[in-house]
């Protein structure tokens, strides 16, 4: 499983309005893309303005190919992206080790 972590940065002022968008964002368009696994967003409590969206893949191929080549990206974003105060950093990992 790959855990995409995508770090995104808002304005403040419109965190209820985002937190709407990302759930809706997800919930309609992401979670019917080929090997999700499901997802996690986190709001930082230090900085306002900074979200953490974690989603989990049966590959990288299902986000960077499936996902990202396909229409539903644009859908996506089409949702989400007023947001967005700077592109998000995106980085994908594998897991290691956890806790039981």
């Amino acid at each position: 499983m790959i855990l995409e972590h995508c770090d995104i940065e808002i304005d403040p002022s419109k965190g209820a309005e985002f937190e709407e968008a990302i759930l809706r964002g997800v919930e309609t368009v992401i979670a019917h893309s080929p090997g999700f696994r499901g997802f996690k967003v986190n709001h930082s409590l230090e900085s306002p303005s900074r979200y953490l969206l974690m989603i989990y893949w049966d590959t990288l191929d299902n986000h960077t190919i499936d996902f990202r080549g396909s229409a539903a990206f644009a859908d996506w974003r089409a949702i989400v992206g007023p947001f967005f105060v700077k592109p998000p950093l995106v980085e994908h990992f594998n897991l290691v080790g956890k806790s039981t």
